[in-house]
């Protein structure tokens, strides 16, 4: 099987494509490689995957050194005729986890989200559309579009129709384009909300990276709604798990279906719990800010997996002291920690 992924550079993206070559999966990856974080992280991920930065060229395919079944390029999912140049090779299944992520950078900076999770996932649907063989898609969503859902655990049969950001809201826009495009075109899509993702490789902007990089340099973190939330973290080789559950069942699904799953680890952290499993791992007590709650947050999360569990065996099972530990050690390691 042959399987397009964006955002091979990006954190999930990164992780869900060693898992998919290890297990001998033809792959094409996809990623512009913007500078949303440090880049140095994402060509970091692509050398793990034997894509050498020195080789990149814009618009160009580069071989894998490592893996014999893996090709990248960096492009823009703006770009459509480059999106539709990667749909040439004849992929089996989509799976398109690039976006510009981030709810707190989407106040800021509005015409990023619409540009890459807008008209970007036009393009994608558009490549499916056209395609002959790439008919399956797996798409990021995300837990925002619940927005201040007060019913809890968040249900995928709950509405979503009150997101309290501008990055919520083209997850939920891309759901409405994914069961449009299923409903006038047969292309099967599957939607994944996903929840708080953290592990190795992580991004920068993430809670618990920020963190992590301000205890290190002696600085103060900053704590939203005095700590006063909490999170279902779930932890990168869980999520990997499930999504390649996911791409196995489509693989040899007939009827196109369109379809919205929760990917959690149904089981909320309180924030401060988490800080001190941190601060317990890195070997530092952090300086805490105490502030007042943030516009675009929302106050718990808390994923129902029940029926990802039941149609496809998913079980995340990674604690967050392990989970925290294997961050740990991996962020020690790429910032030379280990002295």
């Amino acid at each position: 099987m042959k399987i397009i992924v964006t955002g091979a550079a990006g954190f999930i993206g990164f992780h869900l494509t060693n898992q998919l070559l290890k297990l001998n999966y033809d792959v094409i990856g996809f990623d512009n490689i913007n500078d949303y974080y440090d880049i140095n992280l994402k060509f970091g991920r692509l050398t793990e995957l034997g894509i050498s930065k020195n080789y990149i060229v814009e618009n160009k395919f580069v071989l894998s050194e490592k893996y014999k079944n893996f090709k990248f390029i960096k492009a823009d999912l703006t770009n459509a005729a480059t999106v539709n140049k990667v749909f040439e090779e004849d992929a089996d299944i989509v799976i398109h986890l690039a976006a510009q992520a981030g709810v707190r950078y989407s106040i800021d900076n509005p015409h990023a989200y619409i540009e890459s999770n807008i008209l970007g996932f036009l393009n994608i649907l558009e490549g499916c559309r056209n395609s002959k063989t790439a008919k399956k898609l797996i798409y990021a969503s995300s837990s925002s579009i619940y927005g201040m859902n007060a019913k809890i655990p968040f249900s995928t049969v709950d509405r979503t129709d009150e997101p309290v950001s501008l990055y919520a809201a083209t997850k939920k826009s891309n759901e409405l384009m994914a069961f449009t495009y299923n409903h006038l075109y047969g292309i099967s899509t599957v939607g994944l909300r996903f929840f708080t993702v953290y592990g190795p490789w992580g991004r920068p902007d993430m809670a618990y990276f920020k963190f992590s990089n301000k205890i290190m340099n002696n600085e103060p973190i900053q704590i939203y709604n005095e700590g006063k939330m909490e999170r279902d973290f779930t932890y990168i080789d869980d999520i990997v798990e499930g999504i390649c559950k996911i791409a196995d069942s489509m693989a040899v699904q007939e009827a196109p279906e369109n379809k919205v799953y929760n990917i959690g680890n149904s089981n909320p952290v309180n924030l401060m719990e988490f800080v001190e499993t941190l601060e317990e791992e890195l070997g530092v007590t952090a300086q805490k800010e105490m502030l007042p709650h943030q516009a675009g947050d929302v106050y718990r999360t808390w994923a129902d997996v029940e029926d990802l569990k039941s149609e496809f065996h998913y079980q995340p099972n990674t604690s967050l002291k392990n989970g925290i530990k294997k961050f740990v050690d991996w962020y020690k390691i790429f910032y030379n920690l280990n002295k």
